[in-house]
Order: structure tokens, then C-alpha cells, then sequence
């Protein structure tokens, strides 16, 4: 069994977790967003694909939910002290991550090649793949003026309005070759889309010329996982994002978003009753312990298995 799955950040990396313990090591291919990445204080920050590289790892902090376990911040207090721009916080470890990371791609490598090096020198199984190897920068209509993805969901804490989303370089960006060699394995069986944000994680990848034809051209199972339990967003402004783009907060305008696309739909228990054609399964979606995200994904897996 051969699995690629479609990961933006925490939810995302939750599922992947899952499903590392159910996948054979090397079968389980993560294609990730980079559509939030940004450079900051001169360093290239990959946010997605360190929240994914450091949870299967098991690095990742799980109080915070962010950034890595155990986490020192002697750098952001002298950035602080001398006056520095601090609002978006790096720590002294991860730091050390966003250092390396500058240095290769000025060197001229590829974020694919990087972000696989460091998933082998940390032990990871689970190809890590970007979207692209390309810059693909989302950019936010808000009510208070366009602003890039960190300004609006780490600067401003989502509190602006959402008028409307461009992905800036996706028309002339490309798809990463580990993600169109995962998508074309013959011995792929399913596509699964994590429970990350429709339109701030996954509408980025799919924005990449390429991307979504190569996902319906693979003729596998394509389920998603929702990432609105009961109407609610478990993190994040996917609800407060749906509201202001006059969409209804319900399973069914996630299954509407990713029309074509996904042959089913894995919602959670709380949605039980919900009036939809595509094919779907329940499940409890709330993914804090371990065994919560293997649970969520051998039930995302055994749908994939049903309409298959």
C-alpha cells in the first residue's frame, strides 16, 4: 500500500502521524504546503514543512503546538533587547533549522532536496515533500489591505476580514518531482487531504499547474478528512474564513469546495445526519492522543478502501 497525502500544518501533521504507524516506512509520501513559507530576518521560513518534519520526528511541542519540544528563546530576548522585529517568534532550536535551510538554497539546492536531507538525518520515513520547489506566496485580501500569509495569521491572529486569496507565483510554479513521482507509483492506492484549512493549506497546492491533474490522473481513491467537526474549526479561522466568504458552516460546503476532486468524504460524529451525496464515512476526528490519530486514519484509510 502506497499512500500520498495533501498537509498543511498541525492537523495535517496530526494525520500523517497516524498514518506512519499504519503505512509501511517508505510507502507514505506527504505533499505539503509551502504557500505560508516567508523570509524573515534574512532566513527562509518553511512553517508547514517544519511542523511536519518536527511531529514525525518527535520534536514537535505539543502544548504550544507549535515549533519544537523543550524549546530555549535566548535568541528572540536579545532580538527583543536591541530593538528587533519580534512578532513572529523563533526559537533558539528551530532557529538552527531556518539557518541551515538559507544557507542551501543560496547555495543554489532545491527545498525538496533540502527538506529530505533533514527528514533522513532525523529519521524519518515519510517522504516529505514541498508543493514546489518554486516560491508560491499566499497573499490576503483583508479589510484592512492585503497582507501576506504570517502578517495575517501569526501578525494579525486571523482578526482581519477575508475578502479573497491569490497564490502569487503559483501560475509559473511547478510541481515538486517527488510529488508527481508519488502521484504516478503504480502501487498507489490511495490520495487522502488532511483536515488542514481548504482554503488557506490545500487551495495553494492545488493553485500549482499540474498538481490536481496529476491527483485525478493517478485513478485512486481521493478522500478528504474534514476540518470542521460539528460545524466548529478544532483550530484555526476555517469557520470565520467560510463565514466571510458567505459560505455555510457545514460538511457540505467542504465537500462543494473540493468538487472533482475527492470521491468521498470522512466527517466526523458529530455531523452524523448531514444531507450529502458524496460518499462518506463518520468517525470521532479529534485528534489529540496517539492512538486518536490512528484511529482517524484507518478510518480515512478503509473509506478510501470502500470506494475504491
Amino acid at each position: 500500500m502506497s499512500v500520498v497525502l495533501l498537509t498543511g500544518g498541525v492537523g495535517g501533521a496530526k494525520l500523517a502521524l497516524g498514518l506512519s504507524h499504519l503505512v509501511a516506512p517508505g510507502d507514505l509520501t506527504a505533499i505539503v504546503n509551502t504557500g505560508d513559507d516567508f523570509v524573515h530576518l534574512g532566513l527562509t521560513v518553511s512553517p508547514d514543512v517544519d511542523t511536519l518534519t518536527y511531529t514525525l520526528a518527535g520534536l514537535s511541542d505539543e502544548v504550544r503546538g507549535w515549533g519544537r519540544t523543550g524549546e530555549t528563546w535566548n535568541f528572540m530576548a536579545a532580538l527583543r533587547a536591541l530593538g528587533g522585529v519580534d512578532w513572529f517568534n523563533l526559537g533558539d532550536s528551530d532557529l538552527a533549522t531556518h539557518v541551515e535551510r538559507s544557507r542551501r538554497l543560496a547555495a543554489g539546492e532545491t527545498l525538496s532536496v533540502i527538506t529530505a536531507d533533514f527528514a533522513q538525518t532525523l529519521g524519518i520515513a515519510t517522504r516529505i515533500v514541498p508543493m514546489s520547489d518554486q516560491s508560491v506566496a499566499t497573499r490576503i485580501a483583508t479589510d484592512e489591505g492585503e497582507l501576506g500569509f504570517q502578517q495575517y495569521f501569526v501578525g494579525r491572529h486571523c482578526e482581519p476580514r477575508l475578502l479573497s486569496l491569490r497564490f502569487v507565483g503559483a501560475e509559473t510554479a511547478r510541481p515538486a518531482p517527488g510529488a508527481l513521482a508519488a502521484l504516478a507509483d503504480p502501487a498507489l492506492t490511495a490520495v487522502l487531504i488532511a483536515p488542514s484549512n481548504p482554503w488557506l493549506s490545500i487551495d495553494p497546492m492545488l493553485a500549482v499547474p499540474g498538481l490536481a491533474e496529476a491527483i485525478r490522473a493517478a485513478q485512486v481513491p481521493v478522500v478528504a478528512v474534514t476540518p470542521l467537526p460539528g460545524g466548529r474549526a478544532v483550530k484555526g479561522p476555517t469557520a470565520k474564513i467560510m463565514g466571510e466568504l458567505g459560505l455555510p458552516t457545514k460538511a457540505g460546503a467542504i465537500a462543494d469546495h473540493y468538487h472533482g476532486l475527492i470521491d468521498a468524504l470522512l466527517l466526523d460524529e458529530a455531523d452524523r445526519g448531514a444531507d450529502m451525496a458524496l460518499p462518506h464515512a463518520f468517525a470521532d476526528t479529534i485528534m489529540v492522543s496517539l492512538e486518536d490519530r490512528v484511529r482517524v486514519a484507518r478510518a480515512a484509510l478503509d473509506l478510501a478502501q470502500r470506494v475504491s
